[in-house]
């Protein structure tokens, strides 16, 4: 209860606007102690709210050597819930050697409790954790395209105090009135894609607060955290800033040189000679129509230098969104040994970003860095045995009886055919879901003995990240990112 009365001081909190807003790279890359380090230096740092009902129950069954994940269940406002998590998840002594970490229930349009405490639990830990230890706001980072668990990820990061939510991937139309609703605990709802439904017909998630209160437990209003969604055009943000059934506070305007999804090409998709989307004069954004907005706006993709910082303001941006160079910094969840070896081939001269079109099961274009070892090399992703065991990116399907199916172009290709998918969607497509949480040190291992494969996500920064370390000392910090962007 305490920390609930605390977030309701805070809501009347007015926090100047950051110049610099940290990318919410996801799964577990922006973590919360890189989070915690941006916004200790007065920026907004920002956790990816990607996956974290999978990454703390991994944390979980690894032992929580250093007793985070615990300490911040501790505070959780609901000890029923937290202490069947515990229940469920914790393994004291850290997993065997080798052993094979225990599934988590996939979500569904079903609403099951058990998997909705898993993911308001997550998405509260990190953000705590993120918050721990100073009084600066924190944001976090959704994808539109995993509908699934948005209320239940949003409701635990708003149990936690999260002052920003950022959303990607999508046009989230309805997340402004899901956070009105959720800060006084009352019932939202989120309309799902649901493919094969009849013409007119829609698919709602209800979410009710109320389910997970302790008994006769009133806890008082939450802080409603400021919406920015991340847009790819002018015409995208007049739409949101026209249609959102809520309050939007302001964008973030990325284009195609920032890491992981971006917007695809508008217009006729042309390719490359080695096959990567050509972005053309129609995918320009037009700064004087987002200006006319009246709202704050922060400009994304290759903006990881003091250059091009002020660059973005000059042109009456509030600041940038910087991903690669902080998926890089010694705070980052990125293994570090991905890290060490990524910054030297940049140093070397060796940095190379590949925009796969096909790679994410989303649809979206995805950008790859090439590394040796992972699922960028065509020859190991081509001998890896396709499974969907974790399903964040399913697709919910109406079948023919009218119940509800899951499909996913990245699982195998028989069952997606079996579901309806079309062959050729396949092609290409990467378990995207498995990849993202090796990236970050809690790989699944295999029946064969072997252990899921990273596919690591960067922008086109990566070629610059000299700018913030040399081969003697490769190691930098998010405060030297910082000082470096802002020329202090």
């Amino acid at each position: 209860m305490a920390i609930l009365m605390n977030m309701k001081h805070i809501a009347h909190v007015n926090h100047k606007l950051p110049i610099i807003i940290q990318g919410g790279m996801g799964a577990g890359v922006s973590n919360w102690r890189l989070a915690q380090a941006v916004s200790r230096l007065g920026q907004l740092g920002v956790v990816s709210g990607t996956a974290l009902g999978q990454i703390l129950s991994r944390r979980l069954q690894d032992g929580d050597v250093e007793g985070h994940i615990r300490r911040a269940l501790e505070h959780f406002p609901f000890p029923r819930i937290a202490q069947r998590i515990l229940d469920a998840h914790f393994i004291p002594e850290g997993r065997k050697d080798k052993a094979r970490y225990r599934p988590t229930q996939m979500h569904s349009v079903k609403n099951d409790p058990l998997i909705q405490e898993l993911c308001i639990v997550g998405n509260f830990v990190e953000v705590f954790l993120a918050r721990e230890g100073h009084d600066n706001p924190v944001g976090i980072n959704y994808l539109e395209k995993i509908q699934l668990p948005h209320l239940p990820s949003l409701y635990g990061a708003m149990l936690a105090g999260v002052a920003v939510v950022i959303v990607g991937a999508g046009i989230p139309l309805e997340f402004p009135a899901a956070l009105t609703a959720l800060a006084m605990h009352q019932p939202a709802t989120y309309t799902v894609h649901v493919s094969g439904l009849p013409a007119g017909e829609t698919c709602r998630l209800t979410f009710d607060p109320a389910l997970f209160h302790e008994p006769g437990e009133i806890p008082p209003a939450l802080a409603r955290p400021k919406f920015l969604p991340i847009v790819s055009s002018d015409a995208l943000a007049a739409i949101l800033h026209k249609r959102a059934k809520g309050f939007v506070d302001g964008f973030i305007i990325e284009g195609p040189l920032a890491g992981g999804h971006n917007a695809p090409p508008r217009g006729r998709l042309t390719l490359t000679a080695d096959g990567q989307p050509v972005y053309g004069p129609r995918d320009e954004v037009s700064l004087e129509s987002i200006r006319q907005l009246g709202l704050p706006f922060w400009l994304a993709g290759s903006y990881g230098s003091p250059e091009r910082v002020r660059e973005a303001l000059a042109a009456g941006a509030a600041g940038v969104q910087v991903g690669t160079p902080f998926a890089l910094c010694t705070e980052s969840g990125l293994t570090p040994e991905f890290r060490r070896e990524l910054i030297q081939k940049a140093l070397a001269g060796d940095a190379k970003v590949f925009t796969d079109p096909l790679a994410s099961p989303t649809g979206f274009p995805f950008k790859v860095a090439e590394l040796t070892g992972t699922l960028s090399d065509r020859d190991i992703y081509s001998d890896r045995r396709r499974v969907c065991d974790l399903g964040l990116l399913r697709e919910p399907y109406q079948r023919d009886d009218g119940t509800m199916g899951y499909r996913c172009p990245a699982e195998p290709t028989a069952a997606f055919v079996a579901k309806g998918g079309k062959a050729e969607d396949a092609v290409g497509r990467k378990c995207l879901c498995n990849a993202l949480i090796a990236n970050v040190g809690m790989p699944q291992q295999l029946a064969d003995g072997n252990t899921e494969l990273p596919l690591i996500t960067l922008g086109d920064d990566f070629t610059g990240i000299g700018r913030f370390c040399t081969s003697e000392h490769p190691d930098f910090t998010a405060a030297d990112v910082i000082r470096t962007l802002l020329g202090t």
